[in-house]
């Protein structure tokens, strides 16, 4: 991929927050308005590729099929001067598109906020648009709509700090209804409620934002499959309202002057979360698991789980088992289907990410609660 630097992409782009809602395509008689005026005119003028950086969280990356859905739509309407990046590759989605991306399971806004994760993923992607849909795990974790924000603040911050004129499409996050808390729903209307201000004392000339409403039309019961994660109908909701707000961010950027491919630097892990390796087991099949610590608290941590394929024929299925000795009790996962009796965590993959070629990867992951010991589990791997 080029990783080329549009230091003077501000031109033609108007310092408004919009909300978009929905969009379809106007019958061959109607005139455009401006901001989608003339996308393929637009795009194929670019000497190098906008770099487009999906952010957030599984509702992103795990495996966050909308975004093959937008890329495919953007390619067949012309925007073909596109670059989908981030430091996380695509998880399966059954389609061939680019799907580069900074989608973390489990991950919370605060965290990365907090944490300065974000600094270094920019660093090595060069993003010039942002589509950001992040919260719905701070949500989960009943943190105020406020703490949010602020996160978000520090976030656009950094973006702007990576590129003076990045766009940013942040989005009111979908609904969500999870059976473990009935509390969700509500709190996710009281951050959507308060996105809307904050972007308005946030955008600037240089660098816009405009908001994306998920949110409205989008049915727990009929577009997720567990309440939370969209299904396909989910998808394909969340692709449609991404893309005229994507197309008016793209027709605003003109053609750049190519600069040079910049250096790019590393963001030093921090010191407070700590990420050990557990032991890997691979079976004659092939199949390897690999558990890192992301994060530790008092009474808690978060792990992730990354399943490969190390053999030469296709996995078509797998079961991670993860031993653990200190009492640790798992209490909310995703991206697999994890069981619990006595010591011994169960995972069997999801619907889309048991098939795995070989040199194929995928992760999974979850919440735990834990005492004043937390030893690294012995992890084994084997087909389903």
């Amino acid at each position: 991929m080029l990783r080329r630097s549009l230091r003077n992409a501000a031109a033609g782009f108007a310092a408004v927050v919009l909300t978009v809602t929905a969009w379809s395509a106007p019958p061959s008689s109607t005139t455009l308005p401006s901001q989608y005026a003339s996308p393929v005119a637009a795009t194929a003028a670019l000497a190098d590729p906008v770099r487009i950086m999906p952010f957030g969280d599984s509702i992103t990356g795990s495996p966050g099929c909308w975004r093959a859905l937008l890329w495919n739509r953007l390619q067949s309407t012309g925007h073909t001067a596109i670059d989908f990046v981030g430091t996380l590759g695509p998880q399966g989605c059954g389609q061939p598109y680019d799907g580069d991306n900074e989608g973390h399971g489990g991950y919370l806004a605060t965290t990365v906020a907090n944490q300065n994760l974000l600094p270094g993923w920019l660093s090595a992607t060069r993003p010039d648009i942002v589509l950001m849909h992040f919260g719905t795990n701070d949500v989960w974790s009943n943190i105020a709509p406020t703490t949010i924000l602020a996160a978000y603040s520090r976030l656009v911050d950094q973006m702007r700090a990576s590129n003076p004129t990045m766009r940013i499409l942040v989005a009111k996050i979908i609904p969500m209804a999870p059976s473990s808390c009935p509390e969700c729903g509500q709190r996710a209307v009281a951050l959507n409620n308060a996105i809307d201000g904050w972007a308005a004392g946030k955008t600037t000339t240089q660098s816009p934002i405009v908001v994306v409403d998920q949110w409205t039309g989008f049915n727990t019961a009929a577009d997720t499959y567990d309440g939370v994660h969209p299904n396909a109908a989910g998808d394909q909701k969340m692709s449609d309202r991404w893309y005229p707000a994507l197309v008016s961010a793209l027709t605003g950027i003109p053609t750049p002057t190519p600069t040079p491919t910049p250096t790019p630097t590393v963001t030093p892990t921090p010191t407070v979360t700590p990420t050990p390796t557990g032991p890997a087991t691979p079976p004659p099949a092939g199949c390897v698991a690999s558990y890192r610590l992301v994060g530790q608290w008092q009474g808690g941590f978060q792990a992730e789980v990354t399943v490969s394929n190390n053999g030469a024929t296709p996995l078509t299925g797998w079961v991670v088992r993860l031993d653990y000795t200190d009492g640790q009790r798992v209490n909310q996962a995703w991206s697999a289907e994890v069981t619990q009796a006595g010591a011994v965590v169960t995972a069997r993959n999801a619907a889309w990410n048991g098939t795995l070629s070989p040199g194929a990867q995928t992760t999974f992951g979850f919440l735990a609660s834990a005492g004043s010991t937390n030893t690294t589990p012995t992890a084994h791997c084997s087909r389903s």
